[in-house]
């Protein structure tokens, strides 16, 4: 069993930054992506930004395109997320996910951390 933990979500006014962590553990398996989702209030799941283990190449979703940043430590099966010049349509639960199985849809996730921003 892979477990799959966030931290770092919080109340920031608009134009704030702040910087999400994603803890991944358990035994026998191994990363292939780490990525972060989010879902605002009655809005369906979108992808916010993703990591390869493999090649470390970042991948974007347009909204957040040049105001996040994501980065990871191998090691410690860690992704990070620095949201900068955050905006109140930024607000949402914002989840980690991991793939597990090369070329796979992400099959482990987290629990998700409160992101609010205030106008």
């Amino acid at each position: 069993q892979v477990q799959v933990v966030e931290s770092g979500g919080g109340l920031v006014q608009s134009g704030g930054s702040l910087r999400l962590s994603c803890a991944a553990s358990g035994r026998g398996f191994s990363v292939y992506a780490m990525g972060w989702f989010r879902q605002a209030p009655g809005k369906e799941r979108e992808f916010v930004a993703a990591i390869s283990w493999i090649t470390g190449r970042s991948y974007y979703a347009d909204s957040v395109k040049g105001r996040c940043t994501i980065s990871r430590d191998n090691a410690k099966n860690m992704v990070y997320l620095q949201m900068n010049s955050l905006k109140p349509e930024d607000t949402a639960v914002y989840y980690c996910a991991i793939q597990t199985k090369l070329g796979h849809e992400y099959d482990y996730w987290g629990q998700g951390t409160q992101v609010t921003v205030s106008s």
